[in-house]
C-alpha cells in the first residue's frame, strides 16, 4: 500500500468509530507494523489532523475534521451501489427512488476512472422482491421515527382480529417478504413489532413520545440481547451444551 493511501486509511479507521483505536488494531487491518503506524500518526498530527492519543487506550479523531465525502475506493463504491440495489428491491417506493438517485449521483461525482465501479458493478443484488404490500405510508412512518412522534395503528393479527395500538415507532425492520415497524407499545408497555401488511389503517399523531428514538433503539438491542442470552442459558432444554 502506498504511504498516501495508508495515511488516508488511518483517518478512515479512526473516523468510522467514536472509540479509541489501538496501533495494534490499525497495524493488523492495514497489514503493516505498529512502528509504521506510530510514524504515520505522528506525521498526520504534524499536518494538523486532530488526532489524540490516549496512553494505553488508543487514538481518536476529534470532531471538526473531515475528508472530501466522495474520496471513495473501488470497494467502497461497490458496497454503496450493492446496498442501494438492495434498497431498490426491498424499500418502500420513496426509498427505492432515493436509492436509484444515489447510484446516479455516485456515478456522476466520482472520477472518470472509478465510474465503472458505480455504473457497471461486479456484484448485484436482486432488484425484484415479492414483498407483501404495506398497509400504510412507509415514508410517513420514517418521518414519524425521525421526529419521535406517535402512531395509532389499526392492526389485524393472524386470526384477523383487529385492535388499536398507539405506538412509539423507532425502527423499520426487513424480513424475507415483509416489513416490520419496531415500536414501544403503550397498550402492552413493552416492545412490539407490527407487520406493515397487516395494518388496516394508521393515524399519524402530532404528539411526540417522551423517549428519543436512539434511546429506544439502544434499549431494544439490550432487551433482545438479554432475551437471546436467556434462550441459550446452560441447562435449558434445547440449549447448546
Amino acid at each position: 500500500m502506498r504511504r498516501a493511501d495508508r495515511l488516508f486509511q488511518i483517518i478512515q479507521v479512526l473516523r468510522r468509530t467514536r472509540r479509541p483505536v489501538t496501533a495494534d488494531a490499525m497495524a493488523a487491518e492495514l497489514e503493516t507494523s505498529k512502528r509504521t503506524i506510530y510514524r504515520d500518526i505522528a506525521d498526520l498530527m504534524g499536518q494538523r489532523v486532530p488526532i489524540r492519543g490516549e496512553a494505553g487506550v488508543g487514538y481518536v479523531l476529534d470532531g471538526g475534521f473531515d475528508l472530501p465525502p466522495l474520496m471513495l475506493t473501488p470497494d467502497e463504491i461497490e458496497a454503496a451501489v450493492l446496498g442501494a440495489q438492495w434498497v431498490m428491491g426491498r424499500g418502500d417506493p420513496a426509498l427505492a427512488r432515493a436509492a436509484q438517485d444515489l447510484i446516479a449521483k455516485i456515478g456522476a461525482a466520482v472520477p472518470e476512472r472509478l465510474r465503472p465501479f458505480a455504473l457497471e458493478p461486479s456484484a448485484r443484488a436482486a432488484v425484484r422482491w415479492n414483498v407483501a404490500p404495506d398497509g400504510l405510508d412507509m415514508a410517513q412512518v420514517r418521518q414519524a421515527i425521525r421526529s419521535g412522534r406517535k402512531i395509532t395503528l389499526h392492526y389485524s393479527d393472524e386470526q384477523e382480529r383487529v385492535s388499536q395500538r398507539t405506538v412509539w415507532p423507532f425502527a423499520v425492520g426487513y424480513h424475507e417478504t415483509v416489513r416490520l415497524i419496531i415500536t414501544w407499545c403503550e397498550l402492552r408497555t413493552d416492545f412490539r413489532s407490527f407487520r406493515t401488511d397487516r395494518v388496516k389503517d394508521a393515524d399519524f399523531l402530532e404528539e411526540r413520545y417522551p423517549e428519543r428514538p436512539a434511546v429506544l433503539r439502544a434499549r431494544y438491542r439490550k432487551a433482545m440481547s438479554e432475551k437471546m442470552g436467556e434462550m441459550n442459558w446452560p441447562g435449558r432444554p434445547g440449549a447448546p451444551p
